[in-house]
C-alpha cells in the first residue's frame, strides 16, 4: 500500500504574500490606471459624442 501520512516538512520562513501586496506594486497600478482611463475615455466618447 502507499504511505499517505504526511511527514514533518520544513516550516515556511516567510508569510505568503496576498492581493494587497500585488496591488501595492507601482507597475501594476500604472497599468490598471492606463486601462481604466482608456475605458473611461471610451465611455465618455460614447455618451457625449455619439
Amino acid at each position: 500500500m502507499l504511505d499517505t501520512s504526511r511527514g514533518e516538512g520544513p516550516a515556511p520562513t516567510e508569510e505568503p504574500r496576498g492581493c494587497l501586496f500585488a496591488l501595492s506594486q507601482p507597475p501594476l497600478m500604472i497599468f490598471l490606471g492606463v486601462i481604466g482611463s482608456l475605458l473611461l475615455m471610451a465611455a465618455m466618447h460614447d455618451l457625449l459624442l455619439l
